[in-house]
């Protein structure tokens, strides 16, 4: 194709010329990318197996983890990172890892937002050059290097953002350099979402403290050494290691000590040792309208959805900006009118289930939503559970890069149809059996039937989970062969101790693991011999072949246990999806 030359949004202003890897599927870099190597490990993902280094990455935007900044931050750092990113739509965790590489370290690529039709004639071309807000794109790359692009550097513009004296005085340095730098990060964030102004926020829950390389520990590090304190109470995602027994795990110290010292430093900056990636399971939880900044894209989802919190889907670093000075963008699920469905899901006739359909339909309507809030009809007679809507969400977190959902009779602000929508009618999409099947074998991808690992617990096990395990295995026996290991919050396994589950527990060969979860978790947790793992988690059945290399069976917690005391897993559908094939 000859060059061609487009003007779009710039996020992050700066110069490029290279080879372009594109895919019309959003690409979520926790999980999906190699931080140590820049390769796509999504194996659900077209471009797995690709290596993003030096290349002009052209994909819709992000999804999934609100841990993709900390991936991108560690590329920048050790000269891994694409060369640019070309988006179609604005993405906080894409640009934020540039923003905080750049503002604390000295280090940036550009970052562009291209309208559709554009993004999609430079998402089939060979090459790309990106200077300021324009885009040139053909075959030849010497071409592209010659052209003449008359370039705006400036950045993303936004309406004027009102700030407070006390914001202002964060800017100005009078409390010091974390909370105005912290400051800076916001304000910039803040006009690249479009918000006029800063709100209050209750509470803060960090998922920055997830150690994905040596980067994300310097710039904790950098706030702490700089007087960093939060202002808000503020709660610690799961860590990437069991603090209190790494070592008697087995964990390699150059991996174990890191990992707990970025704990540490989030502790010493005014943080709460809760290490869950659950918090809605703490006493803490916020209340229906609270204004909060929560980060882990399950978390997120669960606060908006189901507790009816308000916050956006933060992207990690910005979580800790805020929780320094306890502002944040009023924008996004901040505000009620972007709360509403953008479009509708209608299941079939539902009988029979078994809580293995709360994950498989978070996945695929995940798939669907994209970036959209749903509005899911055709639950309101099966009253899911809390479980259910946790793994529900979860699920749908790993898929989409939507903030929230709703479920028609079930979640507080579609008691109504009309409320999901604000009386609006919405695209509609029906889901049939056949669509969940295709999305059963994508997680249920192993093909031997063997089991050699139980994994339970990502999110994070609640009580009442520990209580049905409890109940399917007393007066079994756990096969000699596989291994079965629940994580959990400290809280859950304090209370699940005193009523004598965890005890109970351990007797049928189950090991507890806290403060870190599946997505963080390595050898030796999961034995070197291990070559397949069966999940009840649609979450970790995506991520899972990716992180670990393993193949992975997925089922319901029934189904679980079964695989636990024979070794093996059924190679037949589930009773509810099989009727139907």
């Amino acid at each position: 194709m000859s060059a061609a030359v487009f003007s779009g949004t710039t996020f992050v202003g700066g110069e490029a010329l290279s080879e372009i890897i594109s895919s019309d599927l959003e690409l979520s870099f926790w999980g999906g990318v190699d931080p140590a190597t820049s390769e796509v490990i999504d194996r659900h993902h077209p471009l797995s197996r690709q290596v993003l280094t030096d290349k002009v990455l052209v994909i819709p935007g992000g999804r999934g983890s609100c841990s993709g900044t900390g991936v991108i931050l560690e590329l920048l750092l050790t000269d891994k990172s694409p060369a640019a990113i070309v988006t179609e739509r604005e993405d906080d965790i894409l640009t934020l890892g540039v923003v905080i590489a750049e503002e604390v370290f000295g280090r940036s690529i550009p970052v562009i937002m291209l309208d559709p039709r554009d993004f999609r004639q430079v998402a089939a071309a060979r090459f790309a050059r990106i200077a300021g807000n324009r885009v040139a794109c053909g075959n030849d790359a010497a071409a592209l290097r010659e052209l003449r692009l008359h370039q705006d550097q400036t950045e993303h513009s936004a309406p004027r953002i009102e700030l407070s004296d006390a914001d202002q005085a964060f800017l100005d340095g009078v409390h010091g350099k974390a909370s105005q730098v912290a400051m800076r990060v916001i304000v910039r964030m803040a006009r690249l979402q479009g918000a006029d102004r800063l709100i209050d926020v209750t509470q803060a829950h960090i998922d920055g403290c997830v150690y994905t390389g040596h980067g994300g520990l310097r710039f904790a590090q950098q706030l702490r050494d700089w007087g960093g304190r939060v202002v808000v109470p503020t709660t610690l995602n799961s860590i990437s290691v069991d603090y209190r027994r790494w070592r008697v795990q087995g964990i390699d110290p150059a991996f174990g000590e890191p990992a707990s010292q970025l704990g540490d430093t989030y502790v010493d900056m005014g943080a709460r040792p809760t290490f869950t990636c659950a918090p809605y399971l703490l006493d803490s939880a916020p209340a229906q309208g609270e204004q909060i900044v929560w980060a882990e894209s399950n978390a997120v989802v669960y606060a908006n959805s189901v507790l009816g919190a308000r916050t956006m889907k933060y992207p990690d670093f910005l979580d800790i900006c805020i929780a320094l000075t306890g502002r944040a963008p009023r924008a996004g699920c901040h505000i009620e009118s972007n709360r509403r469905a953008a479009l509708q899901i209608n299941l079939p006739k539902l009988k029979n289930l078994d809580d293995a359909f709360y994950p498989l339909l978070g996945y695929h309507i995940g798939l669907l939503a994209a970036n959209r809030i749903p509005v899911v009809v055709g639950l309101e007679q099966a009253t899911p559970s809390q479980d259910d809507l946790k793994a529900f969400g979860a699920a749908f977190a790993t898929t989409s890069s939507a903030p929230m959902f709703h479920i028609l009779g079930v979640t507080p602000e579609a008691a109504a149809l009309g409320d999901a929508t604000d009386g609006q009618t919405r695209p509609a999409f029906d889901i049939h059996f056949e669509d969940l099947i295709r999305s059963w074998r994508e997680l249920d991808s192993a093909t031997d039937r063997s089991v050699d690992l139980v994994s339970l617990g990502n999110p994070h096990f609640s009580f009442s989970e520990c209580e049905r395990l409890a109940t399917l295995c007393r007066g079994r026996t756990k096969h000699k062969d596989v291994a079965v290991v629940v994580t959990c919050a400290r809280a859950t396994h304090d209370r699940a101790r005193e009523a004598g589950l965890v005890s109970e527990l351990e007797r049928f060969g189950v090991e507890f693991v806290t403060d870190t979860c599946w997505c963080m978790i390595i050898e030796p947790v999961i034995p070197s011999k291990t070559t397949v793992i069966m999940t009840n988690s649609g979450k970790y059945a995506h991520y899972g072949p990716g992180l670990t290399g393993r193949r992975f069976h997925f089922g319901s917690l029934t189904a679980c246990v079964e695989a636990a005391c024979t070794g093996i897993t059924s190679a037949e559908l589930p009773p509810w999806l099989r009727s139907y094939y």
